[in-house]
């Protein structure tokens, strides 16, 4: 049994945005590591579904919980069931996102503020419904942010601007809730297999759209999702995902100027299409 597997064994780990990409993903590995697992998502009847395919794998039955994290109280109630099926809640993963995408002259305030409900509030919701069982059991939340945290690209803004916000939550609240035992891990993903790039700026998913990204550039879910869970079990403060991924985030670190003259290339060849 791996270090990762042994860290997540018996623990309760509520899950957001469960029901598809990485999310469901994490929803296997975490039950094939020994997880009680408690699953929430809006799509029901793919969330019911991967309940029920799990629990026929000869894997512990998670528990499904219908939640819009753009809800108030949805989060109170899906710890709630958490501890009233489970008796704690050890790890919390706010997963739930989408992107929107364009540029600021096709955009309006209603995006923006759409793509902050769901990818900043709806993982505030999540920790702040989570923390109080989190500290209790001294164990730890997961902020899925992007790699569009580091490095923005022209045509993202609404997106990168809410992947930013959450880097600055995680570095603010890392340090805060350590004196609590609670640990806090930043994912930042690259290009990963998932849904995301096939949702629209509303949050609907389209099955037959083709991801834009070249598939030689695209992590597959299963690879990513081992980096995620075993960044969490090792209580890393922040963790790149991606070898494209660790390119911008260097480059930002140490060549922002050349991440920059990247986007005004990118706007300029935008433009002329």
């Amino acid at each position: 049994m791996s270090r990762t597997d042994k860290f997540f064994r018996d623990k309760v780990v509520l899950i957001t945005g469960a029901s598809s990409g990485i999310g469901e993903e994490l929803a296997w590995q975490l039950s094939r590591a020994g997880a009680k697992l408690t699953l929430a998502a809006r799509r029901t009847e793919l969330l019911d579904a991967l309940v029920q395919n799990i629990a026929a794998s000869q894997r512990a039955k998670p528990l499904a919980v219908a939640c819009d994290v753009t809800r108030d109280g949805d989060l109170e109630r899906a710890v709630a069931e958490s501890v009233r099926h489970w008796g704690r809640l050890d790890v919390a993963i706010a997963n739930a996102g989408f992107g929107v995408v364009g540029p600021l002259k096709k955009l309006s305030l209603e995006d923006y503020r759409r793509q902050f409900e769901t990818n900043v509030f709806g993982v505030l919701r999540t920790i702040y419904a989570a923390l109080p069982e989190i500290e209790k059991a001294k164990g730890g939340i997961a902020i899925m942010g992007s790699i569009s945290g580091w490095g923005a690209a022209p045509g993202t803004s609404p997106y990168a601007m809410s992947k930013f916000a959450l880097r600055a939550l995680a570095n603010c609240v890392a340090p805060e809730l350590q004196r609590c035992g609670v640990r806090v891990t930043l994912i930042t993903p690259g290009f990963v297999a998932s849904n995301i790039r096939r949702t629209d700026n509303r949050g609907k998913f389209h099955s037959g759209a083709k991801d834009p990204v070249p598939a030689w550039l695209v992590m597959s879910t299963e690879k990513a999702v081992r980096q995620m869970l075993r960044a969490v079990a090792r209580g890393r403060r922040e963790v790149i995902i991606t070898g494209h991924g660790k390119i911008i985030v260097a480059l930002e670190r140490f060549a922002p100027w050349l991440n920059r003259a990247i986007g005004k290339r990118i706007a300029g060849s935008k433009s002329r299409t």
